[in-house]
């Protein structure tokens, strides 16, 4: 049972650090004016209509959590 929560230790401690990494990253780019927009986010706006769709950034945040999630399923084995 010692194992047991060693092992989860390890995962909440890993957890709240990839947090507050990502939370210092958004602070980072909520500072520029703008936002921020990937390559592939698709923006549409005509007269007061907009649609903005973050397909890059939902493509971003897939990779990241897949790796994340890939880690932390090493860390466990």
């Amino acid at each position: 049972m010692h194992g047991l929560y060693d092992s989860f230790g390890k995962i909440l401690l890993f957890m709240g650090f990839i947090l507050i990494l990502f939370g210092g990253v958004f602070l980072f780019l909520s500072k520029f004016s703008g936002g921020f927009k990937m390559p592939l986010d698709i923006y549409y706006k005509k007269g007061n209509f907009t649609f903005y769709f973050p397909l890059g950034t939902s493509i971003l945040i897939s990779i990241i959590l897949t790796l994340i999630l890939y880690f932390l399923s090493r860390l466990r084995h």
